[in-house]
């Protein structure tokens, strides 16, 4: 009765029957040892605890004959038992020693699946910090990467802007240099013609009223209201263009902002066609009053 002595152990073992009973089944009934390893290695099975169903023509005491090939030899404790009385008991006292030293078995079964799950936990730990070391890296190598970009970006931004600038600076440059050699020249033709002009002053009273001289404007006063609300004014030459104005804002009260300039009465938004024109060309001579919008 080898098989009823594996089932009877486990049962004093404190196994469920249902457990036992498929410990010894599917182990073959080959001793006690098997039937505690396959209980350890599947006491978290989802079907563990439900009912047991032997197979057809199989029952728990001939699992044993129909699982043993005919060239395995029997277990000596087998031999032993079909040699002697099958239905002699053992005694109380080699039943208790054999299940001390089957719970002692069982201690140290489980303790090595302990240390082994231990060991499988420690190495899954290392794989995931492994694993977040790596993506840090990479999303740190990415945030990198996408700074350096908007770095580049800026660079490039202020290098064209600051080209933009000095290149309105060269063309006021050059139109300042160009209307000093114009007017420099013209001024002398004027002043050596200026006596002829007095002939016009004898001309009849009634002929003076009706058509006044018309009088040219070298200078002109802007004066600036900016997005604060605070005003600032200054004179430019009523020949620089526009664009003279622009400048003169940004450098002193833009703050880095992009805007438009416009004229209040009658309401005007200056384009950048606008900003290449004179400032006699535009009507404001000899004063006016500019507002700066936002773009």
């Amino acid at each position: 009765m080898a098989e009823c002595t594996t089932l009877d152990s486990l049962l004093e073992m404190g196994f469920d029957r249902n457990r036992a009973e498929k410990a010894v089944a599917h182990t073959g009934n080959q001793g006690i040892e098997r039937a505690m390893d396959w209980l350890m290695e599947h006491e978290n099975d989802p079907d563990i605890d439900e009912p047991y169903v032997s197979p057809a023509g199989n029952t728990l005491g001939t699992t044993e004959e129909q699982s043993q090939s005919p060239t395995e030899p029997p277990e000596p404790s087998e031999v032993a038992e079909q040699e002697g009385d099958p239905k002699q008991p053992i005694s109380e006292e080699e039943r208790k020693e054999q299940v001390k030293r089957l719970e002692e078995l069982m201690k140290i079964r489980q303790e090595e699946r302990r240390e082994r799950e231990r060991k499988e936990e420690i190495e899954r730990e290392k794989q995931r910090r492994k694993q977040g070391q790596e993506l840090l890296h990479v999303k740190q190598k990415l945030q990198d990467d996408e700074m350096k970009k908007l770095a580049d970006q800026r660079r490039r931004e202020k290098m064209e802007d600051r080209l933009a600038k000095q290149r309105v600076k060269e063309k006021i440059a050059r139109d300042r240099e160009e209307r000093a050699r114009k007017f420099g020249g013209g001024s002398s033709s004027t002043g050596l013609s200026s006596p002829p002009s007095e002939a016009p002053l004898q001309s009849p009273p009634e002929n003076q009223e009706a058509s006044p001289p018309k009088k040219d404007y070298d200078d002109c006063r802007i004066q600036v209201r900016l997005l604060d609300g605070s005003t600032m004014s200054t004179v430019f030459k009523a020949q620089e263009p526009l664009a003279a104005v622009r400048v003169y804002v940004q450098m002193n009260g833009a703050n880095g902002q992009d805007f438009n300039l416009i004229t209040p009465y009658p309401r005007r938004v200056f384009t950048d066609l606008d900003m290449e024109k004179p400032l006699s060309e535009l009507g404001l001579v000899p004063s006016a009053v500019l507002v700066v919008i936002k773009k």
